[in-house]
């Protein structure tokens, strides 16, 4: 599906909150019409009622694409007002976490293109990254998900939904590990004598400057761990206790993302 058939057929997003206004944004700076674009949300920004969109306004009778970006307990009163754009070639994509394939298909019916994506909360800065899978149906509609959802960070296709939990650990729960690592580097240089201000400051802008490099570099991670690590130095003092295999990072991150996993699973089970 082309950027064209999305402007004339028009496309609806039903849930505009963080991630539905950052993905809103991102589309129109791309050049998306304002005037193709149908908002339904409760409590729209100002932001959202100034931008052109239609704002809960009657919905196109044929959209080429219906992206679905609310919570998922507010999924069971969203579902029935949209279920009758089913059966057709209009393209479901719901980015709320927990509710598998097989709901959608119950509400839209087995033949409607359906797209499964998993976005992180860096996607409200443009930064995030992705996965997508899809039914049986909407393997074609994989383009269409990747050029929307590419507006807010990076993409990556899945084999199959049974890796989404999997995902769910990594990069879907991921963030909020990175943000406690950031509480607790801080909290290492107010113990060390730091004022909170400045070792909050110095811990943010090492872990965001990491993760650029990292993202950047041609080097792997462990190859930029080497890259700053003189033998016998402060560094490797402070990477003893964090390699620790019983008590450091190579023991406790595969717990914490086995946690996420299995907590997903439980989740998309009911």
């Amino acid at each position: 599906m082309q950027d064209t058939t999305i402007a004339a057929r028009g496309l609806v997003l039903l849930g505009c909150g963080k991630m539905g206004s950052a993905m809103l944004a991102g589309w129109l700076d791309r050049g998306l019409p304002a005037s193709s674009v149908w908002v339904q949300d409760p409590a729209p920004s100002l932001w959202v009622h100034g931008s052109g969109v239609h704002v809960n306004a009657e919905l196109p009778n044929n959209p080429a694409v219906i992206l679905i970006a609310v919570k998922p307990q507010m999924m069971g009163d969203a579902l029935p007002d949209i279920a009758a754009f089913g059966g057709g070639d209009t393209v479901f994509i719901s980015v709320a976490a927990g509710t598998p394939l097989s709901a959608f298909e119950e509400a839209f019916g087995a033949a409607s293109p359906i797209v499964r994506a998993m976005p992180n909360t860096p996607a409200a800065v443009g930064r995030g990254i992705t996965a997508i899978c899809a039914n049986a149906a909407g393997q074609a509609a994989l383009d269409t998900a990747e050029m929307l959802l590419s507006a807010v960070g990076d993409v990556v296709r899945l084999d199959g939904e049974h890796q989404m939990d999997a995902v769910t650990g990594v990069s879907g729960s991921g963030p909020a590990y990175v943000f406690h690592l950031i509480e607790t580097l801080a909290a290492g240089g107010v113990a060390q004598g730091l004022p909170e201000d400045l070792a909050m400051q110095l811990a943010k802008a090492t872990v965001a400057g990491a993760g650029h490099l990292a993202m950047e570099a041609d080097e792997d991670p462990g190859q930029l761990r080497v890259n700053v690590t003189s033998p016998n130095g402060t560094t490797q003092a402070a990477l003893e206790v964090l390699m620790d295999k019983k008590s450091g990072f190579p023991s406790l991150l595969p717990r914490a993302v086995k946690a996420a996993h299995e907590r997903s699973e439980e989740l998309s089970r009911g």
